[in-house]
């Protein structure tokens, strides 16, 4: 817990310990369905997130039964249930109450060999940084919410929110090399990478021009819509980072903007890197991209170039 990483895990014997997380949140999507399979991807994400191989799920609902017709709620869980079973994941129970206002999620168990945990510390000097998936998420459902946002930015955003990490972990699975890895979610790209780095000798460069993000939302953000969350994040985060002379001022905001169900944050070294790339690519993750090296000095702060 003193790291912050995205999921507990518990030593069973020498060879297998359990991943335990929790995840639920408000809906974020109009579409009840859609809002069900989003729910469990961005849960079952902090599993694949240190490593491991999501088994088991428990429902986490709330739901305003007097208030809104349980035809909702019925295809809440059924797009929750048709995610898990797309990872490969057994619904074992859950709990529900009611509330004022829908939520949803899953208590989630994995398991994972002790030795081949993945924490979010161990970056080493000389590693790139792989992000498996594109930025702006928390900006789309503003501008969703807003009534603003293009049927193709929304579209292509839940498509995306949609994916499992399970691809990308499953080839991350594979390697010896990764020093490093967390989940992008609500404290975007900077908070969660700071959190690499928070306490240790390194510090990271960011490369501006490589940050995938969603075709549109920069005009989002130069026109103010943006979430509450980023200013947030943006102020908790802002003295430990440095912008560079051509570093554009919106990926800033890109930058720090919370993600719901985002991709992976690799650290791993030079030749590794754009070897785990290629086969990213290879196996559809089209999106992932080296954004960034890990530096020694200054320690404990992000430059953006």
């Amino acid at each position: 817990m003193e790291n912050a990483d995205d999921a507990g895990v518990y030593r069973l014997r020498d060879d297998l310990a359990i991943i335990q997380t929790v995840d639920f949140f408000t809906p974020i999507v109009d579409d009840p369905y859609t809002f069900g399979r989003i729910a469990v991807t961005n849960a079952l994400s902090d599993v694949y997130a240190m490593g491991g191989r999501p088994l088991t799920a428990m429902n986490i609902v709330c739901f305003p039964i007097g208030k809104m017709d349980i035809s909702i709620l019925r295809e809440i869980l059924r797009g929750g249930l048709d995610q898990m079973r797309e990872a490969g994941v057994v619904l074992v129970g859950g709990h529900s109450v009611e509330d004022d206002e829908p939520k949803y999620g899953l208590s989630v168990t994995g398991v994972i060999h002790p030795d081949r945990v993945l924490s979010n510390r161990g970056a080493l000097p000389g590693d790139r940084l792989i992000l498996t998936k594109p930025l702006g998420s928390g900006i789309v459902s503003t501008a969703v919410k807003g009534g603003v946002a293009a049927p193709a930015l929304q579209k292509r955003c839940i498509a995306t929110m949609m994916e499992l990490n399970r691809t990308a972990a499953e080839l991350v699975a594979k390697r010896n090399d990764i020093h490093a890895c967390t989940d992008i979610t609500g404290f975007g790209l900077l908070g969660h990478a700071m959190e690499m780095i928070e306490g240790s000798p390194t510090g990271m460069k960011i490369y501006s021009a490589a940050i995938p993000y969603f075709e549109g939302v920069q005009e989002l953000i130069e026109t103010g819509i943006v979430p509450g969350g980023l200013i947030r994040n943006r102020k908790f985060r802002e003295q430990q980072i440095e912008k560079g002379a051509n570093c554009p001022g919106w990926i800033i905001d890109l930058l720090f903007d919370p993600q719901t169900s985002g991709g992976l944050f690799l650290s791993l070294p030079e030749a590794g890197a754009e070897e785990l790339l290629a086969k990213m690519h290879q196996a559809g993750l089209s999106d992932a991209a080296i954004v960034g090296e890990v530096v020694s000095t200054p320690p404990g702060e992000i430059f953006i170039e």
